[in-house]
């Protein structure tokens, strides 16, 4: 599936490198990485252990620092080669971004709602509203009848839907996933990819996920292929 678009790009990065170490310990994990995530995509990272998808993702994330390149995050230019322009990168993540990880990593102590409100009560909301989103939220992706449940009695499928509802409680733009079926049998994992398009669509967001996954391949819009830290396309 491919989507044409004139839009201006979600995400944007311009020659982003990344190296760990210097002389001779020195490990260059991204190559000079040139990317355009449009509103409304799906796209995959693919690439063997190694080759330098989870690495481009905690960059994209804000999570690592680049060593050089420019990067834009919802029309906002964050990174000028290789210096963050953004002093509060903790507000940039809240504002702008959400995660969804290969384990739901949800809380145990909090029941699905509640792991959901927590993340807008750290953005700033009060409880009530926090209260109120998640439990829409939950709702949105049809699990609002296990709002009350506790983790562990959350089957995978649900806790994958709650935790796609925590990265979705800020109303980010840029979602960013990584290995988001590898958890879930085929069944759940088409269903998942189905949430995550409607996601995309409904809220003009952009999404990339890193996947080993092939049933999920005839998801995405774009596939962008890694090997050794330097990005191909198909």
């Amino acid at each position: 599936m491919n989507v044409e678009t004139t839009d201006t790009p979600l995400v944007w990065l311009d020659h982003i490198s990344k190296h760990f170490g210097e002389g001779e310990t020195r490990v260059d994990a991204l190559k000079d990485v040139s990317l355009q995530v449009f509103p409304g995509q799906l796209v995959a990272l693919l690439g063997p252990s190694g080759s330098g998808k989870t690495t481009l993702l905690n960059v994209i994330g804000c999570i690592l620092d680049p060593s050089s390149g420019s990067m834009e995050l919802d029309g906002e230019l964050v990174v000028r080669d290789g210096c963050w322009l953004r002093r509060d990168l903790r507000r940039l993540r809240l504002d702008k971004i959400g995660f969804i990880f290969q384990f739901h990593n949800l809380l145990p102590f909090l029941d699905a709602t509640d792991n959901v409100a927590l993340v807008l009560q750290l953005a700033g909301a009060d409880r009530a509203s926090a209260h109120k989103r998640a439990v829409e939220l939950l709702d949105y992706l049809e699990v609002g009848h296990r709002q009350n449940a506790m983790p562990a009695k959350l089957s995978g499928g649900e806790a994958q839907r709650v935790a796609i509802a925590r990265a979705l409680a800020n109303r980010p733009r840029i979602i960013l996933a990584d290995e988001p079926t590898a958890a879930l049998d085929s069944k759940r994992a088409q269903i998942a990819m189905d949430l995550l398009r409607k996601v995309a669509i409904e809220q003009d967001a952009a999404i990339i996920a890193v996947t080993h996954d092939e049933k999920i391949f005839d998801r995405f819009d774009r596939i962008f292929q890694l090997r050794d830290g330097e990005l191909d396309t198909r």
